[in-house]
C-alpha cells in the first residue's frame, strides 16, 4: 500500500488459497491485457476466459502467455468444457488444456445435464492435470436448487478432488445465488456456510452490492469470482475500507471517539 494507514485489514499474501480474486476476461486483446495488468496485477489470483471465449481468440496461446507471464493461472470458462462433453471430446479436452498449458480448469454442468457421478468422475479425472474448480448451480434462473441439494453437491465435488466450489452466477450476476434482481439469496448462502468451510467456495460476485455482502460477511478475504478487469483496483479497495461502502467496517469505534 502507498500509505501508512492504521486499521488496514490484513490481507492474505500471494500466493493466496483464500481472499482469491478471479477476474473473468471476456475477450481483452492483449494490449489492453498487458494494461490491465500492469497496474492491477498484485490483486489478480486467476483469470477465467470467460465461457467459450478462448475458442475464438486470436492469438489465444500469446494471451495466455501475457498472464502467466505474471504467474497468474488461467484456464477456461466452464461452458467451453461442457461443449467439449457434449460432443463425446473429452479426451479432446484434456489435449487443448494440456497443449496450452493449462494449469488450472473448471467443470460445471450449468448449461447441459451431466449425471452427478459422471461429473465428479471428470473432477477426479481432471486433478491429473491440474487444480479443479467445480461449479454448483444452474445458469437457468427458472432451475432452483434447494440449499440441502447445493450443499451435498459441493460436499461430494470437494470429496471427488475440486479445489474450490464455485457458486454460480452467471457473468451478470442474476442467477444461482442471487434473485434474477441481483440481490443475494442470504437464507441459501448462510445454509451453505454452516457445511461448507468459507476457504473453500468461490463465490461469483460480478455486482458491487454483491462483494460488498460477501466482505461484510466474510471479511477482507473474501473469495470473490467474476470480477470485471475494470473492477479489480476498486476492489481491492473496498477489500480494505478504502471505499465508501465499506469505510467503516474496519475501523474501532474507540479509536473513532
Amino acid at each position: 500500500m502507498n500509505f501508512n494507514l492504521s486499521q488496514i485489514p490484513e490481507r492474505k499474501n500471494k500466493p493466496r488459497i483464500s481472499g482469491i480474486t478471479m477476474v473473468m476476461d471476456k475477450g481483452l486483446s492483449i494490449g489492453e491485457t498487458k494494461d490491465f495488468l500492469s497496474i492491477a496485477h498484485p490483486y489478480v489470483d486467476i483469470v477465467k476466459l470467460g465461457f467459450g471465449t478462448s475458442a475464438v481468440t486470436p492469438q489465444l496461446r500469446e494471451k495466455i502467455q501475457v498472464y502467466q507471464s505474471y504467474d497468474l493461472p488461467v484456464y477456461f470458462g466452464g461452458t467451453l468444457f461442457e461443449a467439449f462433453v457434449i460432443r463425446n471430446q473429452f479426451q479432446d479436452y484434456i489435449n487443448v488444456i494440456q497443449e496450452y498449458n493449462i494449469s488450472h480448469v473448471e467443470v460445471s454442468d450449468g448449461s447441459i445435464t451431466i449425471p452427478h457421478a459422471e461429473k465428479c468422475g471428470y473432477i477426479e479425472k481432471l486433478t491429473k492435470y491440474g487444480v479443479v474448480f467445480s461449479e454448483v448451480g444452474s445458469k437457468d434462473a427458472e432451475h432452483i436448487i434447494p440449499p440441502y441439494k447445493w450443499i451435498e453437491l459441493m460436499k461430494a465435488e470437494l470429496s471427488a478432488g475440486s479445489s474450490y466450489v464455485i457458486a454460480e452466477a452467471r457473468e451478470a450476476g442474476n442467477v444461482g445465488i442471487y434473485r434474477g434482481t441481483g440481490e443475494v439469496r442470504e437464507g441459501l448462502v448462510q445454509e451453505i456456510l454452516t457445511q461448507i468451510p468459507e476457504e473453500r467456495i468461490l463465490w461469483e460476485a460480478p455486482q458491487k452490492a454483491q462483494q460488498l455482502y460477501f466482505l461484510e460477511l466474510l471479511g477482507c478475504n473474501a473469495n470473490l469470482g467474476n470480477i470485471a478487469p475494470r473492477e479489480v483496483i476498486s476492489l481491492e479497495a473496498m477489500r480494505i475500507g478504502l471505499r465508501g461502502d465499506t469505510f467503516h467496517l474496519f475501523l474501532s469505534k474507540d479509536d473513532m471517539e
